[in-house]
């Protein structure tokens, strides 16, 4: 299924000519004690309407690059670059404006629901909070928003008197999701939002974001380990390693035509139904340390494809196109082609 059956249009194509609701350029995080950046300069961008998924193992940063968007970095943490939400600079705002754009024009939903809602406190208090505090909207206008958000995400304003402990799961998640909604924001930022979810409301959610942002035409980067979910929701996908893009194009080509080592070994490892029997694929090796400077390409001791080049000289962007007219698959590979042939055969 190409993007443009998945979405009922071609937002991969509008995104190129779209000025971009969230445009990273060069973002570098460094934390205390470590001996090269957590996050080495991130370049990445997402369309109002566009879906865009950030993909990679477990400390690879995808979360450390979501957060920096509304810059809850770190204590100590220092960031060089530019990470630009609506054209403004996040990392250059003052208290006032940043406390606007968590506000208004980005929202975050997190991955555990249990831990970002108070126990104690209904559900309506937790959706109107921000909004009577930090826009001064009155109590009953703040209240008829949110129980227009909650129906939105297929909820009822019952909800509002509830207490968190009265909801499933699921039924959280969506009140997350209402929440995050509340401030008709530009940009959401879903931080492995479906990760604490059965498969079933897994599905439910990532549907719900989907019409969700077709409806409110929203930018939403997914932050996900799952590539399977990857692929459903999303127009394009940037593959993170070691705090490095290493591969990014649209979702369609990038998982059936993948030309980093890194993504094809991650698909290589995803549970499929049409796959042999036997024990799945594995990485082999364990992710760089933050302790140890790196030299070359991050992946270089866990690649199959490694030469000399790659321990000591770190791969440039390749900028491929899968046809005429096709939107920029870039790959940070010294022998992206020989990836691609094996894939080809594989």
């Amino acid at each position: 299924m190409n993007t443009r059956d998945r979405h009922g249009s071609s937002a991969s194509a509008d995104s190129a000519t779209a000025s971009p609701v969230l445009d990273i350029r060069g973002l570098r995080l460094r934390l205390p004690r470590t001996a090269r950046p957590v996050l080495d300069g991130v370049d990445l961008t997402v369309a109002a309407g566009e879906t865009v998924a950030l993909v990679g193992e477990s400390g690879s940063g995808k979360t450390l690059t979501s957060r920096s968007v509304l810059r809850l970095l770190p204590p100590g943490a220092t960031a060089e670059g530019v990470v630009e939400v609506a054209g403004e600079d996040v990392l250059t705002m003052n208290a006032v404006r940043l406390r606007a754009l968590r506000t208004g024009t980005a929202a975050m939903i997190f991955q555990d629901p249990r831990a970002a809602i108070n126990p104690l406190r209904r559900i309506g208090d937790f959706l109107t909070e921000s909004l009577r505090l930090n826009t001064g909207t009155p109590a009953e206008e703040a209240e008829r928003r949110a129980g227009e958000m909650l129906v939105a995400v297929g909820l009822t304003p019952a909800a509002l008197r509830r207490h968190p402990g009265q909801l499933s799961g699921g039924m959280l998640q969506r009140v997350m999701i209402a929440a995050a909604l509340m401030g008709e924001p530009a940009l959401l930022l879903a931080d492995e939002a479906t990760t604490a979810l059965d498969v079933t409301t897994q599905a439910e959610v990532v549907a719900l974001l989907g019409d969700l942002r077709d409806r409110f035409g929203t930018g939403l980067l997914f932050v996900t380990h799952d590539l399977g979910l990857a692929a459903t929701i999303s127009d394009r996908v940037y593959v993170m390693y070691a705090g490095r893009i290493v591969e990014t194009g649209p979702a369609d080509a990038l998982f059936a035509r993948p030309r980093h080592p890194y993504t094809a070994a991650l698909l290589a490892a995803t549970p499929r139904l049409d796959a042999p029997r036997g024990r799945l694929n594995a990485i082999d090796g364990q992710p760089p340390d933050l302790r140890a400077e790196l030299r070359g390409c991050p992946f270089a001791p866990r690649c199959v494809h490694a030469t000399a080049l790659c321990t000591e000289e770190a791969p440039e962007d390749r900028v491929f196109t899968d046809g005429p007219g096709e939107p920029a698959h870039r790959v940070a590979c010294h022998h992206s082609d020989r990836v691609r042939e094996g894939a080809d055969h594989g």
